[in-house]
């Protein structure tokens, strides 16, 4: 029977997701920085939008003035 706290892992399992839980497990919660979260999120969505065959420049370019 599956342990129902571990998540199943899709067929593309998101290369991020999967070094997050990798790095987690080595850095204690109280080791980790204020944006931790917010920093693995928005990498997680960067891959995301990758798999899913995105298309155009990701890059935001600061206005110049």
């Amino acid at each position: 029977m599956p342990d129902p706290e571990t998540p199943q892992a899709p067929l593309a399992q998101n290369p991020v997701t999967i070094a997050r839980r990798q790095v987690e497990a080595l850095i204690p919660p109280e080791k980790r920085g204020p944006g931790w979260d917010r920093h693995w999120r928005e990498l997680e969505a960067y891959a995301d939008a990758a798999m899913e065959g995105a298309v155009g420049d990701w890059t935001v370019n600061p206005p110049r003035g």
